[in-house]
């Protein structure tokens, strides 16, 4: 029988893998995200990533489960993510993890996942065990929490911003 639990806060918002990727990132961008402002569509490096995204595995098909759109899963349930970095991330892990998390809550035997990296041609796999599906239970439940702030969790150090599609929200005069 598979592992049951809620995949929604308790006003019926989805957790997503957007949402588990801002947490690790910045529990402030995640709670900005959350609350409505989205600056990601004038953001280059969100544009690289969608490109990277569009142009790689180009065979490969979208699963949509509404909250999250996985980038694909293969035969026996192995979870794919495309990421355009060129480092691997506790972030990327986190994400595949939820989304194993989300495909057992539908009645999906997950056997594993793998993030991949094709600007470097390298592979990282995503266990998915007890130990995992206990991670992502907890990332899910942090990422509630942040949500449900009523205010903005501080910033990070201005030298952690680089990059960031948010930095004129946090850091601008």
């Amino acid at each position: 029988m598979p592992h049951q639990t809620r995949d929604s806060d308790e006003d019926g918002s989805p957790v997503g893998g957007v949402h588990i990727k801002y947490l690790f990132h910045c529990p402030r961008q995640l709670w900005l995200y959350s609350h409505g402002y989205r600056p990601e569509q004038r953001s280059d490096l969100v544009a690289f990533g969608e490109v990277v995204d569009e142009t790689t595995f180009t065979r490969r098909r979208d699963v949509d489960l509404g909250e999250a759109k996985i980038d694909w899963v293969t035969t026996g349930a192995v979870v794919h993510e495309t990421k355009s970095s060129r480092a691997p991330d506790p972030a990327h892990a986190a994400q595949v993890r939820h989304y194993c998390l989300l495909l057992e809550r539908r009645g999906v035997a997950v056997r594993a996942g793998v993030v991949h990296y094709p600007l470097v041609r390298r592979t990282t796999d995503v266990t998915w065990d007890a130990e995992a599906r206990a991670q992502a239970e907890e990332a899910e439940s942090r990422a509630r929490a942040v949500v449900a702030a009523a205010e903005a969790p501080a910033r990070l150090p201005r030298a952690k911003c680089r990059g960031c599609s948010y930095l004129d929200y946090c850091w601008g005069d």
